[in-house]
């Protein structure tokens, strides 16, 4: 029984630093730039759920009007820009 707790203890430990890779930050405060992410979902036309090359995940929504996120999937891979945390320009390189 002592065993098994320090073994699952061990599992614990290990695990609770990728758990925290993982966290999701808030889109405003990443730094304005450009960034390749994954798309974990796509929520509406204006509102992406996205994981970044850190590990970071993040919703993120458009800057302008003219951005439309209902041409991209789940598991795409997306090259866009940020400006105060909104994006403002983006690239789908997945080929579909």
């Amino acid at each position: 029984m002592h065993k098994t707790f320090s073994v699952l203890a061990l599992i614990a430990a290990v695990a609770a630093p990728s758990a925290v890779l993982a966290a999701s930050i808030d889109a405003s405060l990443i730094p304005d730039g450009t960034y390749t992410v994954k798309v974990n979902k796509v929520v509406d036309s204006k509102h992406i759920d996205v994981s970044m090359d850190n590990g970071s995940e993040t919703t993120l929504s458009t800057g302008r009007e003219s951005v439309d996120f209902t041409k991209i999937k789940a598991g795409d891979q997306v090259k866009l820009s940020l400006i105060k945390g909104q994006v403002m320009v983006y690239l789908d390189l997945t080929s579909h």
